[in-house]
């Protein structure tokens, strides 16, 4: 019995004895490799059906956005009347409070286009009399000027093909632009009038053991994500109305159309706000002259400041807690793979990975800095 006890146990290797001539550091280097490895493969394999079914999530995206946006006034009003009936009139306030808004916009541009193309003449005559004769370190002349001007529309005569096909391409891009929003408007109605119905169904799908934990991800997920959302439209209509307001006291034409422009910039991190900025002061410029596209651009940075010193705090809190130069790494990358589309959901979706993330790990007491000090002390120089 003891001899077939022994040759069980010289037949089973321990982990000590397994690939005796492999040193430990690389062992641990591999098991960590091979899991890398699978995590991005299962990413690409995401991002990958992702771009075969693009339409749809972007319509899960948008209407996940609207029902964020809108579930509050339907808590309220569902206290009055029934839920489906305070969905149905929230959603009809959403909707008539984006189309007055863009109704506006062409208003004002319809009833200021043949003021804004006189002043826009103008102003065009004047930069490039402040070319030609401006303290500039380098000289430019009438010549070269029509000669830019030349070059440009040979080169719109030479790319028309090509801009004709983009114009076409873009014909498709408005069908699927309206699909997507007529399909988030029906997940929207459901999502808000059925929302929590849904989420019991799917959870009871799960295995018991498996509920807590993808309870407590969904409400760390949807508390970022609905305070994210909330947030951006709350500062977005704060700069838009700040912005208007600015450029109305300074007269530059089209103030509500530019307005909404910075509005809709404010969705875009970091990049959105400083080209409204820019297209706000080359209105003023070619408009009103340099003096007012300079203030023009000085109180804009100042709104600017405004939101990234006080309104993102007292809005956003702690519900997103991603570092800048984190938000700007996303916002790169989320271009280079879906260009402005990427931009604008990449920083949402990486807030509420954060917070799952976040909620779900298990993390050690921090370090104080005696033990850091300690930590430096304790390790040797190493001598050669």
């Amino acid at each position: 019995m003891g001899a077939r006890r022994a040759v069980a146990v010289r037949r089973g290797p321990s982990s000590r004895d397994f690939e005796p001539n492999s040193p430990r550091w690389l062992r641990s280097m591999a098991g960590v490799s091979w899991r890398l490895l699978v995590v991005v493969a299962a990413i690409a394999l995401v991002f990958f059906v992702t771009s075969r079914v693009q339409l749809l999530v972007i319509a899960v995206f948008i209407a996940l956005v609207f029902t964020a946006v809108l579930r509050p006034a339907v808590e309220f009003l569902s206290r009055l009347m029934p839920r489906g009936l305070a969905t149905a009139l929230s959603l009809l306030l959403g909707i008539l409070t984006l189309v007055g808004m863009l109704t506006y916009v062409g208003v004002s541009v319809a009833g200021q286009w043949v003021n804004l193309s006189e002043q826009f003449g103008t102003g065009i005559e004047d930069l490039k009399n402040l070319l030609i004769d401006g303290p500039l370190p380098f000289v430019i002349t009438n010549d070269q000027i029509n000669q830019w001007i030349t070059d440009g529309q040979a080169w719109l005569q030479e790319h028309s093909g090509e801009l004709a096909g983009q114009a076409a391409a873009g014909a498709g891009s408005v069908v699927e632009v309206f699909a997507a929003l007529a399909l988030a408007t029906f997940c929207t109605v459901f999502f808000l009038s059925r929302g929590a119905d849904m989420w019991t169904w799917f959870l009871n799908q799960l295995p018991s053991r498996a509920r807590t934990i993808w309870q407590t991800a969904g409400g760390a997920g949807w508390y970022t994500f609905s305070g994210y959302t909330r947030g951006t439209v709350i500062i977005a209509v704060s700069d838009g109305a700040l912005a208007f307001i600015l450029l109305t006291i300074i007269g530059v034409p089209l103030a509500a159309p530019l307005a909404v422009l910075v509005l809709i910039g404010a969705f875009v991190p970091l990049i959105g706000a400083p080209v409204a900025m820019v297209i706000a002061m080359i209105v003023a410029l070619a408009a009103n002259g340099p003096i007012q596209a300079a203030v023009v651009g000085v109180g804009i940075a100042l709104i600017g400041q405004f939101e990234g010193h006080i309104l993102q705090p007292l809005v956003m809190g702690k519900q997103v807690s991603l570092h800048p130069v984190v938000v700007a790494l996303v916002i790169t990358a989320g271009t280079l793979a879906a260009g402005i589309l990427g931009a604008v959901i990449a920083v949402p979706l990486v807030a509420v990975a954060w917070a799952v993330f976040s909620r779900l790990r298990t993390i050690d007491p921090p370090m104080t800095e005696d033990q850091e000090d300690e930590s430096l002390e304790d390790v040797a120089p190493i001598e050669g």
